[in-house]
């Protein structure tokens, strides 16, 4: 088989393009043919180093595909069926890959491996997002940066469907159309994002801010919240946040900040997968929320991928393909 392998951390450079054996499933684990992996940005936390991983190691924590084997103890699958899977699991950027049994589920029938590999992990976390970090109700107002990426898009869409108000940032007009064809209320530049905020809140602010950007947006991003409103630093796209004084949360009025991921805290059981990924899967399957696939990248090409990711040169989601 053919792999993508990270031997040092650090830039996209260090993506190398192997052959390598092909693995065997151990007990609870299922031999997967894959038909595309995700690329997301804990793929490249990984790669960099920010987020441990046991070198060498190929990247990769999300996917789709085709069972080719199961190992000793697993049941509620069988050889030939169609799987997707997310988090808790790395060895996606392959042909063919070993995933736990408890991190995969069946991909509905009607819906291709490709759109199923692309809204696993960013629509888990769209769902956790929305259902239990802050569940939004019926007339919040609520801003999502970065309106535009795979994470963003799925954000608005649900906000939405939950009755909610959504102010999105972008960095272009294309991706501004993006964000309005998702469902996007308010769509503004980054600069003076805080200043618009207030001004499309009758000077009030938001409940909640979903930022995945970090570094750049942080300080602007508190000051959008209104009076004990949750700030949600989800992902550091332009870098880790730097410390800061908690002193600022009571300036800000008693605000609240979390730092949320899905594992451990919102897929601690098999049922809490399930639940995340079914209900994500349904809602696509039904119509209800749809997935943008902005680029798809032959597996050869992974280093590319994380550069256009990096760069900010995508919208929508990125798929490699074995």
């Amino acid at each position: 088989m053919h792999s993508i392998t990270v031997d040092r951390t650090g830039g996209p450079e260090v993506l190398r393009y192997r052959e390598l054996p092909d693995p065997v499933p151990e007990r609870g684990e299922l031999l997967v043919d894959v038909a595309a992996a995700g690329v997301n940005f804990i793929d490249v936390y990984q790669r960099e180093g920010r987020y441990r991983a046991g070198l060498p190691f190929v990247p990769g924590r999300e996917g789709a595909g085709t069972v080719a084997r199961l190992g000793e103890g697993v049941s509620g699958f069988t050889v030939g069926q169609r799987v997707a899977w997310a988090s808790g699991v790395l060895g996606s950027y392959s042909t063919r890959a070993v995933i736990p049994a408890q991190r995969a589920v069946a991909v509905p029938d009607g819906m291709d491996p490709e759109t199923a590999a692309a809204v696993m992990l960013q629509g888990m976390t769209a769902h956790y997002l929305t259902h239990s970090t802050y569940e939004v109700q019926r007339g919040d107002t609520v801003l999502v940066h970065a309106a535009a990426g795979g994470t963003g898009l799925l954000l608005t869409q649900l906000v939405k469907l939950l009755g909610g108000r959504v102010i999105g940032t972008v960095s272009s007009p294309e991706k501004e159309k993006l964000a309005r064809r998702a469902g996007a209320d308010e769509v503004i530049a980054y600069e003076g994002f805080d200043r618009k905020v207030r001004d499309l809140t009758g000077g009030e602010g938001v409940p909640v801010v979903y930022d995945g950007v970090g570094r750049v947006t942080f300080d602007r991003s508190l000051a959008s919240l209104r009076t004990r409103g949750l700030m949600v630093l989800y992902g550091g796209a332009s870098g880790p946040v730097p410390p800061f004084d908690p002193i600022r949360l009571l300036d800000g009025g008693g605000l609240f900040l979390t730092r949320p991921t899905l594992i451990p805290a919102y897929l601690r059981t098999r049922e809490e997968f399930l639940w995340r990924a079914g209900d994500v899967l349904r809602r696509v399957a039904s119509g209800d929320l749809r997935v943008h696939i902005g680029h798809r990248y032959p597996l050869a090409d992974a280093r590319r991928a994380h550069e256009d990711l990096e760069g900010r040169r995508s919208a929508g989601k990125l798929l490699l393909i074995p």
